[in-house]
């Protein structure tokens, strides 16, 4: 007896649906509102993107989320402490006046004291006064008068043409002074002279290389100026040993032509050794308006063998010049001799010609005819 088995559809199948083959499988549903979706927001930057988890049950499926703008890095404020300004000066007047005041304040402690000379009371037409001695009053009196005039004619100082003062106090820089003329500035500052004029510094041999890299030893001449006082001073130790620093970096760069070169081309090398050192010493307030190679030889090691050298392809250049005007006169002179009708020359007749009438014309020249 046989048993038929019948496997019952669970009615949320539905007729035309198949069975399970897997007992635990399951049927999650998705919104309708997930599957006709807008285009999302378009990405301004190809960040990484942010998954947003599915909450459980809603069936809902794992979708990118809207990345966020990156902020841009703000960058570092510049330090301006060391750009050149201005220093605070008044005029010459305010200093002789405070200094005369001082010492007007002494000479009436020393009356008051009852110490002043009495040729000096005569002088300056002061009564007689047997004084009250020297006291602390006196002593206070002679210090604030000594200070004054010592603060009043201590600050005079003079101003040159083509000079500038770079003033500092306890390490900070105060400013700078251009004047000319007498002024004064306050006697507590630091006081550095800098040179502003137009300025050029002939260097020694600095080593240097071509384009083939044949050492050669370069003399330039540079033309510099000091343009912000502050940094030239404050910036680095010492301006003008880094401005020489800077023209043996900017020759290690640049390839300089050797001796006897094309003059375009010793003017592109120095435009470019300008350039160079320019852009270098522009952090430091040093302007720079050319360096130009002004004396450019062979190294003492290789000045021999580039000697030879030289001459062997100007004695060969000189030959190939002299044969070349050789030919073309034994040319001119075989063509006119064949259409004028003077000879008629076969193949060997010519041949025999040519070769007599460049020996001739080599031996004319000083050359030796082969």
């Amino acid at each position: 007896m046989s048993t038929t088995t019948t496997s019952q559809t669970p009615e949320s199948e539905g007729p035309g649906r198949p069975g399970r083959l897997i007992q635990n499988e399951s049927t999650t549903e998705i919104p309708v509102h997930l599957l006709f979706r807008d285009d999302p927001a378009p990405v301004s930057a190809p960040l990484r993107p942010t998954i947003v988890g599915r909450r459980q049950g809603t069936g809902e499926q794992p979708r990118l989320g809207r990345p966020m703008s990156a902020k841009p890095r703000s960058s570092p404020r510049a330090d301006s402490q060391l750009d050149e300004r201005p220093a605070r000066v008044l005029p010459a007047a305010v200093g002789v006046l405070a200094g005369a005041c001082g010492a007007a304040g002494c000479v009436a402690t020393s009356w008051w004291a009852g110490v002043l000379p009495p040729l000096a009371a005569a002088a300056l037409r002061l009564p007689v006064y047997a004084g009250a001695g020297l006291g602390p009053e006196q002593w206070a009196a002679y210090a604030g008068a000594g200070a004054l005039g010592l603060f009043g004619f201590g600050g005079l100082t003079r101003g040159r043409t083509g000079r500038a003062w770079v003033l500092g106090m306890f390490g900070r820089y105060r400013g700078t002074v251009r004047r000319t003329g007498l002024m004064w500035v306050n006697p507590l500052l630091l006081r550095r002279r800098v040179d502003v004029r137009l300025r050029h510094w002939r260097s020694e041999e600095v080593p240097a290389a071509d384009g083939n890299g044949v050492a050669l030893r370069v003399v330039v001449l540079v033309v510099w100026q000091v343009r912000d006082t502050a940094r030239a001073v404050l910036g680095i130790e010492d301006h003008e040993t880094y401005l020489r620093e800077c023209v043996e970096a900017a020759l290690a760069r640049v390839a300089v032509e050797a001796p006897g070169a094309s003059r375009g081309s010793v003017d592109a090398a120095a435009e470019a050794l300008t350039r160079l050192t320019a852009a270098d010493a522009a952090p430091i307030g040093v302007e720079v308006f050319s360096v130009q190679p002004v004396r450019v030889e062979y190294a003492p090691e290789v000045a021999a063998v580039m000697h030879r050298r030289r001459i062997a392809a100007l004695d060969a250049q000189h030959r190939a010049t002299v044969l070349t005007s050789v030919l073309d006169s034994v040319e001119d002179t075989v063509t006119r001799l064949t259409l004028r009708g003077l000879v008629e020359l076969d193949d060997c007749e010519r041949k025999a010609l040519v070769k007599d009438l460049t020996v001739a014309f080599c031996a004319g020249r000083g050359e030796p005819g082969a």
